[in-house]
């Protein structure tokens, strides 16, 4: 098996140089480093990531913890962050975190706090104190990319305004009764995502005189397609109780809500206005209008922040401390229209 000492011989330099260029930690001149990988690659020289970790403390890998592994806003994080961080030299270690349990608990106080990982990337999850505390006692930079966590450096877009444009673009269309697809837990957790959306409607809907329990209705389901299309049948399933609008909290929620309002022989927009959150990749095929986020990017951008954090690369934009959301934008597609007389 070939060893750095075989690849500075090739190379015609010493060991520590030889390390410098294959690592990329420290000053190596271009030439002299082409010359080393050029010596490297000839022989099948590999460097060993072990003993790499064993010298620099580090072990070029970070934790990304994500609910759901299956969901097409996750999976685009999922891509955009892998490609990050391979791009840096970064290997990723994937936990599909479950909402509680001891399975949550073991991730976070014992594979998190004291696997070689180098920091952790959490994804759309809310972070306990407990949580947070097991990762800071190891010193493991912790970012947060949407979700909540006390302390961490965190990025996200704004879900309250998010949920206030989506109901105001369906109140300046002059419908009245709008109805909100929240996701679970949306009453329950108001600094959630689902909540902060909800809170986002609720406030314009009261701004425009219109108050919950009235012509201000809520249903939680899961924030999924099947569960647009179950919460769909039960929003749309009385004619007394109708809306003619519907802010749903998630693009898949949206597809859902439409698949129903099809079997129920509602036609959208002329009787039904539907709007999602997320600019899901099919939304230009249903035609749904959608305040549009840019997840792989977002992504990208919480791997600058881990980066940082650890000391390597450019400073990111936004900073950890910032408290900058990330952009979004309103995309009205043919799913809105003036409300029916």
């Amino acid at each position: 098996m070939a060893a750095i000492g075989d690849v500075a011989r090739l190379a015609g330099v010493s060991k520590a140089t030889a390390s410098r260029a294959l690592s990329g930690r420290g000053h190596v001149a271009p030439d002299t480093r082409e010359r080393v990988e050029r010596a490297a690659a000839e022989i099948g020289y590999i460097a060993s990531p072990d003993a790499a970790s064993l010298v620099t403390g580090r072990t070029k890998n970070v934790g990304v913890v994500i609910p759901f592994v299956n969901r097409w806003f996750f999976g685009e994080v999922l891509e955009g962050v892998e490609r990050a961080l391979l791009a840096a030299g970064y290997d990723l270690t994937l936990y599909n975190l479950s909402p509680g349990g001891p399975e949550r608990a073991r991730v976070f106080d014992f594979f998190l706090a004291r696997k070689r990982v180098d920091a952790v990337l959490a994804v759309g999850v809310d972070l306990s104190s407990h949580e947070v505390d097991a990762l800071d006692r190891r010193d493991k930079p912790l970012v947060l990319l949407g979700g909540s966590g006390a302390g961490a450096a965190r990025l996200a877009v704004d879900d309250r305004a998010i949920g206030q444009l989506a109901t105001e673009h369906l109140l300046h269309l002059g419908h009245t009764r709008i109805s909100h697809l929240a996701g679970h837990g949306a009453a329950t957790s108001p600094e959630s995502v689902p909540g902060l959306r909800r809170r986002g409607f609720l406030e314009a809907m009261s701004a425009a005189g219109l108050t919950p329990g009235g012509r201000a209705h809520i249903v939680e389901t899961d924030m999924s397609l099947p569960g647009g299309y179950t919460a769909g049948l039960q929003l749309l399933g009385h004619p007394g109780r109708r809306p003619t609008a519907v802010f749903a909290a998630s693009d898949e929620l949206a597809f859902g809500l439409m698949r129903a309002a099809e079997r129920l022989g509602i036609a959208i927009p002329g009787e039904l206005s539907v709007i999602g959150v997320d600019g899901h990749e099919y939304a230009e095929l249903f035609g749904l209008t959608s305040i549009e986020q840019e997840p792989g990017e977002q992504g990208r951008l919480a791997v600058e922040v881990v980066l940082r954090l650890l000391g390597e690369g450019v400073a990111a934009d936004p900073l950890p401390d910032s408290g900058a959301p990330l952009p979004t934008r309103l995309v009205v597609r043919s799913s809105t229209t003036s409300a029916p007389r």
